[in-house]
């Protein structure tokens, strides 16, 4: 495990950054933000995405969120739930920190939330697991991406809509991989003709691909993050599949933490997503214009939610005047998702998770001969997850 800090104040030329404009706020020092978050192993571009988005929305601000200095303190997982809690005890327990974000893969977030969430403020910029929008929905704990269900809910759907009845299902074995393949077989009408689960550190997929050949399905679903999903579409596409069988998925296995390494093995896949390149808002462009420009690519979904969850914080940060220690304040600032989020607008449920559009999208070449995705249809609009109804929080 590594573990670094950040300490983004200084002089740097502010851009601007839509839902941030706060008066500043006399602090005896800066406001800290723990980041617990995946910078190692397979899943390490997800997790340097997310840090970049928000410190993109930090360094816009001049070292600032709401008004107020912040640092942001960064430490790495390495997809190890043990790691996980062991760090969220340090930043809670001994370091104090009271407003925390970052963590990637739901193995890590179930194991960190028992130690987070009584003493502190949880708002994720990816990890969605179904055990905390349910029963176990929490006061303090906000979900400002998704919850795990909903883009692969979504691929359901449009596979139906296509007239594709055969499906094979592949997606690793925790709890994403198995709320991402519930939420696909949610809205997909047709017949699952395999339901397979792969290690979580898996990196070759031969004897799958010999069961999809076998079993000549009309469509194959995968739910493979960040290095593993690179790994699969090569191989698929070497074993001649792409051809034969089309290829979908979240987002999550064809954004452009993947893209650039796959090339044009991953062109005319499909994939769902809150967000893409291409929607044509101020906020959005202004996103990925200053994100590529700082750090010389174009983000992933995974950097938007950074950003969002940081223009997030910022905006309660604000109308709690830094006042983070207040609980109920700031969790009912957070609520409000007071601020202009890249995807456009949407609101939080009942149960902390976003009710918002989620679209349809098709990895081609863009204009400069980039593999990219495009936007293609409006899968659901409004949509609002299946565990709401069971939590018991106000709405």
């Amino acid at each position: 495990m590594t573990t670094s800090r950040r300490r983004l104040l200084g002089t740097a030329a502010a851009l601007p950054v839509l839902g941030l404009a706060a008066p500043a706020i006399a602090q005896s020092g800066p406001l800290k933000v723990g980041m617990i978050t995946t910078l190692s192993g397979p899943g390490a571009a997800l997790g340097n995405d997310i840090r970049d988005g928000f410190n993109l929305v930090v360094k816009n601000a001049g070292g600032r969120l709401g008004g107020v200095p912040v640092e942001v303190v960064v430490a790495d997982d390495a997809l190890r739930p043990e790691n996980g809690r062991a760090i969220a005890e340090r930043m809670v327990r001994r370091e104090r920190i009271q407003v925390l974000t970052g963590i990637v893969f739901s193995n890590v977030m179930l194991a960190a939330a028992p130690v987070i969430l009584p003493a502190a403020t949880y708002i994720s910029a990816n990890a969605g697991p179904s055990q905390l929008a349910g029963e176990g929905c929490n006061a303090n704990y906000f979900n400002a991406a998704w919850q795990n269900d909903n883009l692969h809910e979504a691929v359901g759907q449009y596979v139906t809509q296509k007239g594709l009845r055969r499906a094979f299902l592949i997606a690793p074995n925790y709890p994403a991989g198995r709320d991402a393949l519930t939420g696909f077989k949610r809205f997909f009408k047709g017949e699952v003709v395999s339901e397979t689960y792969t290690r979580l550190d898996q990196l070759d997929y031969a004897a799958e691909l010999a069961a999809v050949r076998a079993a000549a399905p009309d469509a194959v679903y995968i739910f493979l993050p960040g290095g593993l999903g690179i790994n699969f579409i090569k191989q698929y596409a070497a074993a001649g599949l792409r051809a034969r069988t089309p290829l979908f998925g979240p987002g999550f296995s064809f954004d452009q933490d993947v893209l650039p390494a796959v090339g044009d093995d991953a062109l005319g896949c499909f994939n769902s997503s809150q967000w893409a390149l291409d929607l044509p808002l101020p906020a959005n462009r202004q996103f990925v214009d200053t994100f590529e420009a700082e750090y010389k690519r174009l983000p992933s979904l995974y950097a938007s939610q950074g950003y969002d969850v940081a223009l997030l914080i910022g905006s309660a940060i604000a109308a709690t005047r830094g006042r983070v220690g207040d609980r109920a304040a700031f969790a009912a600032a957070v609520k409000k998702a007071d601020f202009q989020s890249v995807r456009g607008s949407f609101k939080f449920g009942n149960n902390n998770h976003p009710i918002q559009n989620i679209y349809m999208r098709e990895v081609v070449k863009d204009a400069q001969g980039r593999v990219v995705n495009r936007t293609i249809a409006t899968a659901f609009e409004a949509h609002q997850d299946a565990y709401a109804a069971q939590c018991k929080l106000p709405a």
